[in-house]
């Protein structure tokens, strides 16, 4: 389950950039803020991401 909200997270990261890009390119700036809202939305799940793994990795370090 992991690995797959970590590339479902980066392909809504690539996917916002490319809205904003778009929308900085034909002047729309709704585009634009909504790709940037995309593109934070799958930054911050991914840190989520991060946490947890870092989580799982000091409770693991710990059953030693």
């Amino acid at each position: 389950m992991g690995f797959m909200d970590k590339l479902r997270n980066r392909f809504q990261m690539g996917k916002g950039r490319a809205k904003e890009k778009t929308g900085r390119a034909v002047g729309n700036p709704y585009l634009e803020t909504k790709g940037e809202a995309e593109r934070a939305g799958g930054a911050t799940r991914q840190v989520g991401e991060q946490v947890k793994d870092a989580g799982k990795n000091a409770r693991d370090a710990f059953k030693k």
